[in-house]
């Protein structure tokens, strides 16, 4: 298997403001209005992640749709609107309750993170209507505490201490 360094150069990622790796690969030509703007219809981009990063909890106006590509698995931690926690594997190993493509919901709270120590996982990720920062929430351990205390060990794992 390929080293992350072997994608991260040769896919031309750069760091993200979440945690991981990026590189942003497609964007709808068509155009759509939003509460917050106009957007592509969509975006696409690759995204690394090491076991030993964090993609820090976040939310986004629109739903994303996550590819697996190569590496380990990865685990995509969601707080859904109503306050419920679930964690999905995405990954190949089917039987182990992993899957090809999971689905964030817009207005979920979300970040991901790899459980296999020294690896790494590649995914893509197509937000639709199309990423923008303008739509783009980055929390703090502090602020989702107030909100979720139900949920402080992973939060306490997978949120800023402080930005």
């Amino acid at each position: 298997m390929k080293a992350a360094q072997y994608f991260i150069e040769k896919l031309g990622l750069q760091q993200h403001a979440e945690g991981g790796f990026y590189s942003s690969t497609f964007a709808g030509k068509e155009l759509v209005n939003t509460a917050t703007g106009e957007r592509p219809v969509y975006t696409s981009i690759y995204f690394l992640l090491r076991s030993s990063d964090i993609s820090h909890l976040h939310r986004l106006q629109s739903d994303e749709l996550w590819y697996y590509h190569a590496g380990s698995s990865l685990t995509v931690h969601m707080i859904y609107p109503d306050g419920t926690y679930e964690a999905k594997k995405l990954g190949l190993n089917i039987e182990a309750g992993e899957q090809p493509q999971i689905l964030v919901p817009k207005y979920t709270i979300f970040g991901s993170s790899v459980d296999e120590p020294q690896t790494f996982s590649l995914v893509g990720c197509m937000v639709a209507p199309g990423f923008d920062y303008a739509d783009f929430e980055l929390f703090t351990q502090e602020e989702l505490l107030q909100a979720y205390p139900q949920h402080a060990a992973v939060i306490r794992k997978m949120a800023y201490e402080q930005l």
